[in-house]
């Protein structure tokens, strides 16, 4: 797919996900219990008004909220998010297709080592 198609389609997911909807669990405001962990879970009840999909009741999980498959899961720049654990794992990758995120688990030395790897070959890091 050539990069305007990518570029057309990344602003086509903005303006789809700056219309949807937060997607929380029915009745999240009604107990406290739910409140603390307001997740989506779908509704199950047989007289269940959003299960229903009923006026003025939230909004319902739906495919139709999805974006393009073609940038589905693609960082906002449209290159595709790596996790890199190790310097090494920098030459199996490519700096125009891919950014990179360093894991959570690497040490300060290892950091350092990977960063100054990915700013000489070209990466962006999205976590630096």
């Amino acid at each position: 797919m050539e990069r305007r198609d990518i570029e057309r389609l990344l602003q086509v997911r903005r303006k789809l996900k700056s219309k949807k909807p937060e997607f929380l669990r029915t009745l999240w405001w009604k107990f406290p219990k739910f409140k603390n962990d307001p997740k989506w879970r779908k509704p199950k009840g047989i007289d269940n008004p959003m299960r229903l999909r009923l006026k003025g009741k939230p909004a319902v999980v739906d495919v139709g909220y999805r974006a393009p498959a073609a940038v589905r899961g693609l960082h906002p720049t449209g290159l595709k998010p790596v996790r890199v654990c190790n310097p090494a794992e920098l030459d199996m990758l490519d700096p125009a297709r891919h950014i990179v995120y360093i894991a959570a688990g690497v040490g300060l030395r290892k950091r350092q080592q990977i960063l100054e790897k990915a700013r000489a070959k070209g990466f962006k890091v999205a976590n630096a």
